[in-house]
């Protein structure tokens, strides 16, 4: 029994044509498959049996043409053959055209593909034009080359719609075309234009490791599920948008090698790990915005667009898709990792983002309104004590700190469910972050607007267990004084009590009985001379019987009144009333002088 010969390197798996194959410089030869019934593709039929071949087709037949080199007027005779009468356009069943070259321009335009199509590793030599066709099931152009224009412009693909690793050396026009399936562009080389203006994606839309060599348009795309750009890399300057986007945005390892302006309505923005090496701007609404660890050498902004996004015809882009959402605030996430030296940041709503691990946070400019979490509002019991929050901006990881500690009040955030870790952030990590934001409000000249950060960093000072006793014993009385030199009500109520106190102590016991009397008593000579007198005062005499009477009161409240304002009122007072306005000149200036700060602190700009 003999043995098959053993396969031919690079020889195709089919049933091959094999024409022109010689031993020395092509043992292959031409790689189409059979015609059924022959031994030779159609390139290298006899007319007579190709004649034969094609009159037997009917619309909606199957072809396997893999391999076989097609000129323009073989697939225009082909294509003739499967035309449907009732529309006029051609309709295909199977249609197998893997690594098949097409020579000059493959005109598809408005056909029918009712199973699968695969286009694998074809090469098209001239123009692409599937304008209007229609895909049914799958189609496959994996590995295809497009050395011309491949023109897709509202074609359907109610399958899957496969160009992984497909290279478009020239444009890639996919205009209003529809997917209706996933759409698989990974790894795909766009050298010339890839133009996406009005496309649908109905289901996932995969761009991850695609190469853009060329502009990219994606004017009015809308996304009903993820639209996934991680990885990919865009050499020239690009303008993504605007788009609409019902699920996420992922551009997590993207590279924008130029200029970039980024135009998105989108529920989630994923920029993990995102370089960008030129200028870029992004404007957003409704997203969620996950900048971890991205990378930007040049200024960045970040701004939440109010209105819609207009087209380049000035009409609005449709967002029916994110109807649901409750507003179209832009929040964000995470900002860890970020030097955010060159970083802009307008109307965002940061009472979820995580800053912990921010470099240059005090560079960072903050534009428009950017809103930040606050305490918990209201009244709050603590064991057996009320608590109350007075009102100010806080950071995401305090909330989440706080939520964490066993005696914590109810309205502290916890993490959102599938976030990152904050377990290790604790106050020793957030004093310089509230410190960095700090300083970023008091250089764009808001100082108002620092005052609540001094707060935030005081208050993680006064809770870092790393920190001498000393030192926090002395910030816990800072706080419960005047709240770090920022509540002016509690300066006031502590220098109220204060002049209470040091008023009944002087009623009690610091304003003498009576006015000690002054005597003058000197001796005149005999014969008459100079008189020489000695004024000697009466030691003041501790009080006795009622203290407090309204003359009493009059006496004091002039001393206490004289002490706020650091000055001595001359008024006798005993020992014990020496010491109480002693006292009372050094803390009641002191207390003054914090609530002074406190206001300043509030109207200064």
């Amino acid at each position: 029994m003999s043995t098959p010969p053993p396969p031919i390197p690079g020889a195709p798996f089919w049933p091959y044509c094999a024409h022109g194959a010689d031993s020395v410089t092509d043992p292959v030869g031409c790689r189409g498959h059979h015609v059924p019934g022959h031994s030779a593709c159609l390139a290298h039929l006899a007319d007579s049996d190709r004649d034969a071949y094609l009159a037997g087709l009917t619309p909606g037949a199957e072809i396997n043409h893999c391999g076989t080199t097609i000129t323009g007027p073989l697939l225009e005779v082909l294509l003739d053959a499967l035309r449907d009468p009732a529309t006029g356009h051609p309709r295909l069943g199977h249609a197998w055209f893997e690594s098949a070259v097409f020579q000059d321009s493959a005109s598809f335009g408005s056909a029918t593909f009712q199973r699968d199509a695969w286009f694998v590793s074809a090469i098209f030599q001239g123009s692409a034009e599937f304008v209007s066709a229609t895909f049914q099931r799958d189609a496959w152009f994996e590995s295809a080359t497009f050395q011309d224009t491949a023109a897709f412009g509202s074609a359907t693909f109610r399958g899957r719609a496969g160009f992984e690793s497909a290279t478009f050396r020239g444009s890639a026009w996919f205009a209003s075309a529809v997917f209706q399936d996933t759409a698989e562009f990974r790894s795909a080389v766009f050298q010339g234009s890839a133009e996406f203006r009005s496309a649908t994606f109905q289901r996932w839309a995969w761009f991850e490791s695609a190469t853009f060599q060329g502009s990219a348009e994606f004017v009015s795309a809308t996304f009903q599920f993820d639209a996934g750009f991680r990885s990919a890399v865009f050499e020239r300057p690009v303008s993504l948008g605007p788009l609409v986007c019902a699920g996420r945005v992922m551009l997590s390892g993207a590279l924008f090698s130029g200029p970039a302006t980024l135009s998105f309505a989108a529920r989630h923005l994923e920029c993990r790990r995102t370089r960008w090496s030129s200028t870029a701007e992004l404007r957003l609404r409704y997203a969620t915005v996950d900048f971890t660890r991205a990378v930007f050498e040049y200024p960045l902004t970040i701004v939440a667009e109010a209105d819609p996004f207009e087209d380049f015809s000035g009409q609005p882009v449709a967002e029916q898709m994110l109807a649901a959402a409750p507003d179209s605030t832009v929040r964000m996430a995470s900002l860890r990792g970020v030097d955010a030296a060159h970083l802009v940041l307008a109307g965002l709503d940061l009472t979820g983002c995580l800053f912990t691990g921010t470099v240059h946070l005090d560079q960072l400019t903050l534009e428009s309104t950017c809103s930040f979490a606050t305490v918990p509002p209201g009244t709050h019991q603590q064991g057996w004590l009320p608590v109350r929050f007075t009102r100010r901006r806080t950071l995401a990881e305090e909330h989440h700190w706080r939520a964490r500690q066993p005696a914590a009040v109810s309205g502290w955030n916890e993490p959102r469910p599938g976030a990152e870790r904050t377990e290790h952030v604790g106050p020793a990590q957030l004093a310089p972050v509230y410190r960095a934001l700090r300083k970023a409000l008091e250089d764009g000249k808001n100082e108002p607007g620092a005052a609540d950060f001094y707060y935030g960093e005081m208050e993680m000072r006064r809770h870092d267990r790393t920190a001498p006793r000393a030192e926090r014993g002395l910030l816990h009385g800072y706080w419960l004084l005047s709240g770090y030199g920022l509540r002016a009500s509690r300066a006031l109520g502590w220098l109220a009590a204060a002049m209470l106190v040091t008023l009944v102590l002087l009623m009690g016991v610091g304003l003498p009985q009576d006015d000690p009397k002054q005597e003058a008593t000197g001796t005149v000579p005999a014969g008459g001379g100079k008189v020489t007198f000695e004024i000697d005062k009466d030691d003041p005499r501790n009080p006795t019987g009622d203290r407090f009477t309204s003359k009493r009161f009059e006496k004091a409240l002039n001393v206490t009144l004289n002490s706020v304002v650091f000055r001595s009122s001359g008024q006798d007072l005993t020992t014990a009333g020496t010491y109480i306005e002693m006292a009372s000149r050094l803390l009641e200036p002191t207390l003054l002088g914090f609530a002074v700060l406190a206001v300043r602190g509030r109207i200064k700009r």
